[in-house]
């Protein structure tokens, strides 16, 4: 090793002499012409000494690479000087992940700038961080649009891994995720399903755009759980437009790389301005809080405790509850409780219908996929009744093709990065307290070791009885398939988005033919995100296929 640098430096030392060696010196004869060969020399001096300090720049980093990198560190892209690669990263992240592991193995170390950056694409890597040391690795680098937009890192997603976490967690699954909760909203789920059937028969014959739609009754499902009957009317339509604007804008803000991240020192600069906007938009989401939270304690006070709405006692009136238990350990506090919010309506919204969109793209993509669907849906349902979640149990096919969007797309393709609390290994290397990891789901979802294909949307693999993929679930216990995680830090609202998924998409697939407008062609290209998003929206034309038009009113 000592050697390589030895050479290195030679050969740099060597080229810095050759920068200097200008054809205005050589051309004049040493002793006749000294006054003008000292007049070019001083000329040529910023060039020398731009060549030297060159030279000791390349020679201080070939330093840090052979002799400061740490033993048993991954092998990975060396890099530049201070920006690591971060002038290299494209923004694609998960494929250029993905290239990466190709290239280096399935756990690559990459610089991007002073942050240290693990990257695991292999299930067995995956396994060793999300499970067999999944205490280590449970906690989270939270970068700094995370922390503006959820009041100081406070909410389930980005909390690190304590007491205060649990008690998030524990009064959002019990509370607003459980199956007994989403049972017995069944009801609301159904209104703001059939009112998008509706608004798309009334648009048969023109392109709609199926994400938009599909995030507007995905958010009119989520507020009504959160806060019932406290909106009304136009308040209602109203912040259900400000919430799409506002979501969008703060996912592209949580995905978007930023300098202050990598170079702490920086941050006070907001050289890109991502803290900035962050604090544009978590201020106004924040003012749409406080005015459903004034409203819901004016409620409660004006009718003597938790108000109830058409579905239920909502779950901002449990909050509220619990906030004012003193005997609640540790406190809920109400950044906590805005937080909490905040993790409801982001998370539960753009990842959902994101995953529609996807699903829905695939199936028109495969004529063949979209009949065996419709074919499916009018055996169990018929053309002279609407889907019921009932149905859904009935339709293994369905499932099979969500299940098999969800690996060609998932919706986090790199989860939220984890942070080990103390030194730790992942396949043997080392891995310092505080460095950022990556599980890659969307690289180990495309690997041609472990599918067959697997660029090809094929739901027929999900049901292969017998075998491994047959049996998948979403419960992250198999390492070839996990889209929504595992671990302690799996997704809390699985239960809600498969019910979400499954209930629309039958309902979208059962209702209406889908076509592309004339000569346009499918585009599947992903953009992304902290969610993978689809590059193009999906803006399809519907036609109904119902056998009679009362079926739309319902």
């Amino acid at each position: 090793m000592s050697r390589y640098l030895h050479g290195a430096m030679i050969n740099c030392f060597v080229g810095a002499l050759s920068l200097i060696r200008c054809p205005a010196i050589m051309s004049f004869p040493v002793l006749s012409q000294f006054a003008s060969i000292k007049i070019a020399a001083t000329e040529n001096l910023s060039l020398l000494a731009l060549a030297l300090s060159a030279v000791f720049a390349l020679a201080w980093y070939l330093w840090i690479i052979c002799f400061r990198t740490p033993k048993g560190s991954p092998p990975g892209p060396f890099g530049l000087p201070i920006v690591g690669s971060l002038p290299f990263l494209d923004p694609e992240l998960h494929t250029y992940f993905a290239d990466l592991a190709r290239r280096y193995g399935p756990v690559l170390k990459i610089m991007l700038g002073k942050k240290v950056c693990i990257v695991v694409s292999s299930p067995s890597a995956a396994r060793e961080v999300l499970k067999d040391q999944d205490t280590t690795f449970a906690n989270r680098d939270v970068p700094i649009a995370a922390r503006i937009a959820t009041y100081g890192g406070k909410d389930i997603g980005w909390n690190p891994y304590g007491p205060e976490w649990r008690m998030l967690r524990k009064i959002c699954v019990l509370k607003m995720l459980s199956n007994a909760t989403l049972d017995s909203v069944y009801g609301l789920r159904r209104r703001e399903v059939r009112t998008m059937v509706k608004y798309l028969y009334e648009q048969a014959g023109s392109p709609v755009n199926v994400g938009e739609q599909m995030f507007l009754t995905i958010l009119n499902v989520v507020t009504g759980m959160i806060w019932g009957g406290t909106l009304q009317g136009e308040a209602r339509d109203m912040v259900a437009a400000e919430f799409r604007s506002l979501v969008s804008g703060i996912v592209a803000l949580l995905g978007k790389p930023n300098v202050s991240d990598f170079f702490p020192g920086l941050a006070r600069f907001d050289l890109q301005g991502v803290a900035k906007e962050m604090k544009v938009l978590a201020k106004q989401l924040d003012g749409i809080f406080e005015t459903v939270i004034d409203q819901r304690v004016r409620m409660e006070e004006e009718g003597g405790g938790m108000r109830s709405s058409s579905n239920g006692k909502d779950f901002l009136a449990y909050l509220l509850k619990v906030k004012d238990e003193e005997d609640f350990n540790p406190p809920l506090t109400m950044a906590g409780l805005k937080a909490l919010l905040m993790d409801m309506v982001t998370g539960g919204t753009d990842t959902s219908s994101n995953m529609v969109e996807f699903t829905m793209a695939e199936v028109m993509n495969k004529p063949h996929v979209l009949a065996r669907v419709q074919q499916e849906l009018d055996s169990v349902v018929g053309k002279e009744k609407v889907v019921e979640e009932s149905h859904m149990g009935k339709l293994p096919y369905l499932q099979a093709v969500i299940k098999e969007s969800l690996r060609l797309h998932p919706a986090l393709p790199l989860l939220i990065p984890h942070c080990p609390s103390k030194d730790a290994t992942i396949g043997g290397f080392t891995v310092p307290k505080g460095t950022r990891i990556f599980v890659n789901v969307w690289a180990i979802h495309h690997d041609p070791s472990l599918w067959e294909n697997p660029s090809e949307f094929d739901p027929g693999r999900f049901l292969e009885e017998g075998t491994n993929k047959g049996a998948m679930d979403y419960g992250g216990k198999d390492f070839t398939y996990f889209p929504f995680g595992s671990g302690r830090r799996i997704c809390a609202g699985i239960a809600m988005a498969e019910r979400m998924l499954m209930y629309s998409l039958a309902t979208l697939l059962h209702s209406f033919d889908w076509r592309l407008p004339e000569a346009e062609k499918m585009d599947l290209d992903e953009r992304f995100s902290i969610v993978l998003k689809k590059r193009i929206p999906l803006k399809p034309i519907p036609t109904p296929r119902l056998s009679s038009p009362a079926l739309y009113e319902e």
